[in-house]
């Protein structure tokens, strides 16, 4: 959960894109290498470091720059100018690398109660603190969107699509149930949601409510309703409160 609940975490499918590119024993020795010397790294010393020819160690470093696991650069090693074409150079990325399935953000979580806890107000429990900053993330995340799509008025289908497709990047499995109806099949905080459900199933909550508020998909609703293995939250239409009736 950073502002939207995401890091520089790559999604599942290409984090596992990434880890297959290192399947291969020489990639993943010249990966290794250029990781350790904390600076940009020449093909030519790629090569040395693993014993193979410059034009074999371009085609393993090109898969790996394709990977997202290196990028490319062309400053001259050592900041010193020479004449002629500068050297092609690798470096790592930033980007963090994660595979697990089901789908699992516990860097997210502790993200978050970092925050609520450097932010806690003298006022404020850290529970109400957590909830807050879930809900002000999830107002982002949603005026975010909103300002790029400019979706206009969202009615009931609409606003399920936008959230269906939020959730599903962010490991939350959302199926409809119905066409008034999503549930999210997966948690991406279990097993941790069962230790404390009240603390993950209200960051869950807030989070969802405070995206629907930031998106005004004011047709859309989150309830907690929560099934074994599921996450506890399912999004769905708004219904008018009940009127009394006359006595």
């Amino acid at each position: 959960m950073a502002s939207d609940m995401t890091q520089s975490i790559y999604p599942t499918d290409t984090a596992i894109e990434a880890v297959s590119a290192l399947a291969e024993d020489l990639r993943r020795q010249m990966y290794a290498f250029i990781r350790r010397a904390r600076r940009p790294v020449s093909r030519d010393e790629a090569a040395a470091s693993v014993g193979i020819s410059r034009k074999l160690a371009a085609f393993h470093l090109d898969k790996l720059v394709h990977a997202g696991l290196l990028r490319t650069r062309y400053d001259p090693p050592g900041g010193i100018r020479k004449v002629g074409r500068k050297p092609k150079l690798y470096e790592p990325t930033d980007t963090q690398i994660l595979v697990s399935i089901p789908d699992r953000r516990h860097e997210l979580l502790a993200d978050l109660l970092l925050q609520a806890i450097v932010t806690e107000d003298d006022d404020e429990t850290g529970m109400q603190a957590a909830m807050r900053i879930a809900a002000q993330r999830g107002r982002e995340l949603g005026e975010a969107e909103r300002s790029q799509a400019r979706p206009g008025r969202l009615g009931l289908e609409r606003g399920l699509t936008f959230c269906e497709r939020m959730l599903d990047q962010r490991g939350f499995e959302p199926a409809r149930e119905s066409p008034t109806r999503l549930r999210l099949r997966n948690c991406p905080f279990h097993p941790l949601a069962a230790k404390a459900p009240d603390l993950v199933c209200g960051l869950n909550h807030a989070f969802l409510t405070g995206y629907l508020q930031g998106l005004k998909a004011t047709t859309v609703q989150a309830v907690l309703a929560p099934r074994p293995g599921e996450c506890c939250v399912e999004l769905g239409q708004v219904h008018a409160p009940e009127e009394d009736c006359p006595s």
